[in-house]
């Protein structure tokens, strides 16, 4: 698939935040207190999204894993009435999920570059490769964290993936270059 310019507004999310390689401990038990609180919320209106950055001088791709951070989402139908997270929190806590790192967050992303990647996480770079070539060919730098969205569960044999890289035209103040890739 060809890379493509698409706007993003407003969503409100359950999110959780952390550090750590992707399937790692953190991750896992992150993503399993995001599922618990969410169904405990009348479930997720979509799939799994992460937000990817690093925090060093190094390019992403040299940064050990374990050092990579992310925000877990899961995006909602609307924005939860008052008490409702805590509700789910404690509905959820006899499961040992970390219930109380859940979050209620919304985000809007605004102009982004995405690409549906097909294949392995471990082949990402050549998609994100792709995604970098069509921002430099229209005068496009990061704005924000690289954005995965899981179109099939994470231990799926065949995964699909959303990459989406907010973004802003060269040369105009933004709000942020953080970046983090496979």
């Amino acid at each position: 698939m060809s890379p493509e310019l698409v706007t993003y507004g407003q969503v409100t999310c359950v999110n959780v935040s952390g550090m750590g390689e992707p399937g790692g401990a953190e991750h896992l038990a992150a993503i399993r207190a995001l599922y618990a609180v969410a169904a405990g919320m009348g479930g997720a209106a979509g799939p799994l999204e992460g937000l990817w950055w690093v925090e060093d001088e190094r390019p992403a791709l040299e940064v050990p894993r374990e050092l990579w951070r992310w925000h877990l989402l899961l995006p909602l139908a609307g924005v939860p009435e008052p008490g409702l997270l805590e509700r789910a929190r404690e509905r959820a806590r006899p499961s040992g999920a970390a219930v109380d790192r859940v979050r209620v967050a919304s985000q809007a992303e605004g102009e982004c570059v995405e690409l549906l990647h097909v294949g392995p996480f471990s082949e990402e770079h050549r998609s994100l490769r792709v995604m970098d070539a069509f921002m430099a060919e229209r005068g496009l730098v990061r704005n924000g964290p690289h954005h995965e969205v899981y179109v099939t569960p994470l231990d799926d044999p065949a995964p699909r993936v959303v990459l989406r890289q907010p973004v802003r035209a060269a040369g105009h103040a933004d709000g942020g270059d953080s970046d983090r890739r496979r």
